[in-house]
Formats: structure tokens, sequence, C-alpha cells
């Protein structure tokens, strides 16, 4: 049995607050960097014998941090990436609602055909997609995979067995992390 560390980046440039990131590609915020040596002390401390990112400068940066402590290299898995959000990607949340009304609870309500933004990623795509990225995670040993909300929620929903519907509980705020056991 392995052990999983799953990690939610630290929080991205101030630009973006507010805003739909998902596979955008953006650097942190002044906090996010003054986070990274901190939380890559820790995460060194649970002893890591292998480092995933998904590639992402939010995650690279923190994967990189904690190759820093450990001597291990880290490994890019774009199948970690946050969720396509489709043509919601960089406008703001408020301003998508405005438009759309509650149209974004599609994401939970119709999860195997609700596109945000009318081409990004289904929830059940998403979920599939962690499934086979965790399919091959070595099953032995303490693997840290540095990625985002969506997917941590997905592996969530993937190992516990919860209700499709309740996915978005299992989305961690910046700079946190879980450990599971798989």
């Amino acid at each position: 049995m392995g052990r999983l560390i799953l990690v939610r980046h630290p929080p991205v440039a101030l630009a973006w607050t507010g805003r739909c990131y998902g596979q955008s590609d953006m650097g942190l915020s002044r906090a996010g960097r003054t986070m990274l040596a901190p939380l890559a002390d820790h995460l060194a401390a649970l002893q890591p014998d292998m480092i995933i990112h998904s590639g992402m400068r939010r995650t690279r940066s923190l994967a990189d941090n904690l190759a820093r402590r450990t001597s291990l290299s880290p490994h890019e898995d774009q199948q970690w990436r946050e969720r396509d959000f489709g043509s919601w990607e960089g406008r703001g949340w408020n301003a998508i609602y405005r438009e759309t009304c509650n149209a974004m609870d599609g994401m939970v309500d119709a999860p195997d055909h609700f596109r945000p933004g009318g081409n990004g990623e289904t929830t059940c795509e998403m979920i599939e997609r962690i499934r086979g990225a965790l399919a091959v995670v070595p099953r032995r040993g303490c693997i840290a995979v540095i990625t985002h909300g969506g997917p941590i929620a997905a592996v969530r929903h993937l190992l516990d067995g919860t209700r499709i519907t309740d996915i978005a509980k299992g989305v961690m705020p910046p700079a946190t992390f879980i450990i599971m056991e798989f």
C-alpha cells in the first residue's frame, strides 16, 4: 500500500484573483512565493519517494523547491492539470455568473455532459483523466503529487467513494495538502 500526498499549489498572481484560470499558466503571487520554502520543508519532512507535478508554473515552482530538499527529480505529468474551463478561462467568475446565471452549477448537476465555457471538460471527463493519472502512480512508497483543486477533489472522489455531486466539497485551499492511503 502506498501513501499519496496531494498538494494544491500556493496562491496565484493577484491579477488572477476572482478569475477562472483552470489550465491557464500563470505564476504565483508574492504571498504564494513566500509559502514555497516552508511548504517544501514540511513536505520534505514527510519523506516522499517521488514528486509529480502538473507542469504548470504554479505547481512546478513548488516541485522544484521540494526536489532541492529531497534530492529527487520531479516528474511532470500533464494529466494532473486543472480542469479545462473552455472559453471561461481567464474571465472573472462574477462576469461568468452574470452571463450564465447558475449554469455553472451544471459542473455538479450534469457532470456527464455540462461543458464549462461551452467547450471545456465535463466533470466526468476530468475524473476519468485523473483516474488515468492515478493508475500510473506507483502503489508503494510515498508519492507527492503537486496539482490543483479539481484534480485533488477528483482523487478524493475516486478513493473515498463520495458522490459525484459532492465533488466540489473535495477542493482544498491553496498551499494545503492531504495524505491518503491507496
